[in-house]
């Protein structure tokens, strides 16, 4: 244990980057770090390079897994499976392909003109970008282990259950006819040799980093100014645990937000850091990163609005009913 404590801190946390911009910060901007400014800047720097370090390495790794499931296979892996075993297999595809909410709708449309069920097609579409192998490292990296692992799990647990009262209520009619009537080859593209991969994994990772740079940069000033310049008892009040609606308010303020993980991070460090509980911060990161304002108008654009609508309800249903119960377990997550 001391030992894996130890790549924890250092591969993960990167505890030497910590005391490296620290130094940075002190000798040569000549600021001090536990005053407002010098801890912003050291917030800002830190968050930022170990964010585009941790960032650049997974999305490597996983691109180079996901490499190995071209949507023809996915469908077809998916197409072997039925009931709720669909739903769940659906969900963990979902873990090792898009990195957000928009990217994952193409892939929903040519799921469902394949004949897959909507219910399946769903899951795959809540925890497209809600959980991803990134996710568990970056959350780790940040926060703990036990917060990393819950998250997954309960973001798996949401597709599966979204897909299966989908699939139940039987809403097929509310698909745009259109989807149904795209023509799909079913023809797998050829067999992508260890180059091929790996020069896939490369371009992931400089494609994902261009769509995600700015957001990350945002992120992570607004989390430099909440932990350095927003006063404790003022976020607190508005989303401290003795607030019961702070639950539904990070969630709705999280909704029309466009950003993905890890972007929310940052943010979601600082909350944390001002008492924020969280069951709080997950729901926001959740409601930004499954129920982005733009995802919901291009999936407006093959669903009608009644399947919209349940598709949000479920979805935002589920992460209250994951926030607190999260914030009312608090005490085994603490950070």
């Amino acid at each position: 244990m001391t030992v894996f404590g130890w790549l924890n801190n250092q591969l993960l946390k990167m505890d030497w980057l910590n005391d490296l911009i620290k130094l940075l910060v002190q000798n040569v901007f000549g600021l001090n770090v536990s005053e407002r400014l010098g801890g912003s800047i050291h917030f800002f720097l830190y968050d930022t390079i170990k964010i585009f370090i941790l960032l650049s390495v997974l999305i490597f790794v996983i691109s180079y897994i996901q490499s190995h499931f071209p949507p023809e296979r996915t469908r077809k892996i998916l197409g072997r499976f039925s009931g709720i075993g669909a739903n769940i297999v659906g969900a963990l595809l979902g873990t090792v392909t898009p990195f957000c909410s928009c990217s994952s709708i193409p892939l929903f449309i040519g799921f469902t003109s394949a004949g897959l069920p909507i219910g399946v097609t769903f899951s795959f579409l809540i925890s497209s970008p809600l959980v991803d192998l990134a996710s568990v490292l970056l959350l780790a990296s940040i926060f703990n282990w036990k917060i990393a692992i819950a998250y997954v799990v309960v973001g798996i647990i949401l597709a599966v259950i979204g897909g299966t009262i989908i699939s139940a209520l039987k809403l097929e009619k509310y698909v745009e006819p259109f989807v149904f009537g795209r023509n799909v080859s079913g023809t797998e593209e050829p067999e992508m040799t260890r180059r091929d991969r790996l020069a896939f994994a490369r371009d992931q990772v400089l494609g994902i980093i261009k769509k995600v740079w700015l957001y990350i940069l945002i992120g992570v000033g607004i989390g430099a100014a909440i932990h350095n310049w927003v006063p404790k008892d003022i976020i607190t009040a508005v989303l401290g645990q003795q607030n019961v609606f702070s639950v539904p308010i990070a969630t709705f303020v999280g909704v029309p937000m466009y950003a993905d993980i890890f972007g929310t991070l940052p943010i979601a460090e600082a909350l944390v850091n001002k008492g924020v509980g969280i069951g709080t911060v997950l729901s926001f990161m959740m409601a930004v990163t499954a129920l982005s304002l733009p995802s919901m108008i291009l999936l407006k654009k093959v669903v009608k609005m009644k399947l919209l609508l349940i598709f949000g309800a479920i979805v935002v249903a589920g992460i209250l009913i994951i926030g607190y119960a999260f914030n009312v377990a608090g005490g085994l997550f603490v950070v």
